[in-house]
């Protein structure tokens, strides 16, 4: 549990305790009901099977899971796809409408529903799979405004459920490496922190052409990709956000382009703009949205350059925990390499840690971290790659999920309070935005 706040009088976020997984029969470590202990495999539904849907909770698990889960159902709001990822993951299963999701969890009988829809529908799926009984599986983020947060956390109090978000970023070499230093109290307490986090021109640009380039859809890249970063602080810090003030703008790409049209593959622009994707190329691609088009209209190579994306490129956050640490975030969606810088102050000392993601020279392992003490020499290591899937970070949070027990020594494992509390550091730093002034996250939600 996070300490008390260390000054009087100061606003004070209030977190109920994170015993929801017991009270619905489901071990805190494993997510694996007492239902499903006696009856064999697990019986889990997936709704939503876009790119994240049918990789890494779709195929992945077929190849990876099937002796233990099965998978009973798939529901989407696009026919045309979900029949190809049906024959893509290898499941022999039922398909379900979107508006046949009661359907599907009163046929089928799942014990978890595992959510890969478009953020803004979260909620909605993750909340009425809890009602008709089902404990839930998440992709982050929870959800993208305070509203649905606060539907999540009631109705999860509610029925006795349980949600599981799946932050698969605290599992990586580096993050856990991190997480342990900071726990061993080699730097102290912490007083501030820094945190700046680069996209590139390659994955950084694609949250633009996608549906992603709308607030209504994402909540913006504060809560669609800021999550996973507000969610690793949260963690490393062991504390929870209380007062936020932000500022974005966008910069690089929507109005600001040179060259603009409806889509790539009609772009008369195609040798002179830099950005120019050729989705032709790439068959699962075509077959997961440009043959299914008809179905719902969605353009997955549209212009990022589109005049009506209102997103921002560019972010500042500021964020006071209750613990009085203080944190400055920044997130920039037009760099030339990708990856995170971090700096952790301490009253012992300083912690600065540097991971590579993609950039434009050599480098052999993960990331570089220097430990250093007041009135010492300084500490250098580097955390190598690990394995493929983020850096063997998503087979270590798959396995914890689906192959309990499994011991979690550094607290990995997120459920909806976690969620929750990263969410509604982007929600507030984007009402602070747009409103000009510092909001505190007990005004905009109750956990």
């Amino acid at each position: 549990m996070a300490s008390e706040p260390t000054s009087s009088g100061r606003r004070k976020f209030m977190g109920w305790a994170a015993g929801a997984a017991l009270t619905a029969g489901v071990s805190p470590l494993t997510g694996v009901s007492s239902a499903h202990a006696k009856s064999g495999k697990l019986r889990v539904a997936l709704v939503g099977t876009g790119i994240r849907g049918s990789s890494m909770w779709g195929k992945r698990l077929m190849d990876n899971y099937s002796d233990v889960l099965e998978m009973v159902g798939l529901c989407d709001i696009n026919p045309i796809r979900m029949e190809y990822v049906k024959k893509y993951i290898g499941a022999d299963c039922p398909t379900f409408s979107d508006l046949e999701f009661d359907e599907m969890i009163r046929k089928t009988k799942p014990d978890k529903v595992i959510v890969t829809t478009k953020d803004c529908f979260h909620a909605k799926y993750i909340c009425r799979a809890m009602e008709l009984g089902c404990d839930v599986i998440t992709e982050k983020p929870l959800a993208t405004d305070e509203k649905m947060c606060q539907q999540i956390i009631d109705t999860e109090k509610r029925t006795g459920r349980h949600v599981r978000v799946t932050f698969n970023y605290r599992y990586g070499p580096a993050a856990a490496r991190i997480k342990e230093i900071l726990m061993s109290g080699e730097i102290g307490k912490i007083t501030s922190v820094d945190f700046s986090y680069y996209l590139n021109t390659n994955h950084g640009a694609s949250y633009f052409r996608r549906w992603h380039g709308y607030k209504q859809n994402s909540g913006s890249l504060l809560v669609h990709k800021s999550t996973h970063h507000f969610d690793l602080l949260n963690w490393w810090l062991d504390a929870e956000p209380v007062e936020v003030n932000g500022k974005a703008d966008l910069r690089h790409y929507g109005f600001n382009g040179d060259y603009r049209s409806t889509r790539c593959m009609e772009c008369p622009h195609k040798s002179e703009c830099p950005y120019y994707w050729d989705i032709t190329t790439n068959e699962h691609m075509m077959n997961l949205y440009v043959k299914a088009e008809s179905a719902d209209g969605y353009i997955r190579d549209r212009c990022l350059y589109n005049k009506e994306i209102n997103i921002w490129d560019t972010m500042s956050v500021q964020v006071r925990y209750h613990t009085d640490t203080l944190l400055n975030y920044s997130l920039n969606a037009c760099m030339p390499y990708e990856g995170f810088l971090v700096g952790f102050n301490g009253t012992k000392g300083r912690l600065d840690a540097r991971e590579y993601h993609s950039q434009p020279w050599e480098v052999d392992h993960l990331a570089d971290i220097r430990v250093t003490k007041l009135f010492d020499k300084t500490r250098t290591f580097t955390v190598p790659k690990g394995g493929p899937g983020h850096w063997g970070a998503d087979d270590k949070m798959q396995d914890m999920i689906f192959r309990g027990p499994i011991a979690d020594p550094l607290g990995q494992t997120a459920g909806s309070r976690a969620g929750a509390l990263s969410i509604m550091i982007g929600v507030a730093a984007r009402r602070s935005i747009e409103q000009e002034q510092p909001m505190f996250i007990e005004e905009l939600v109750k956990i």
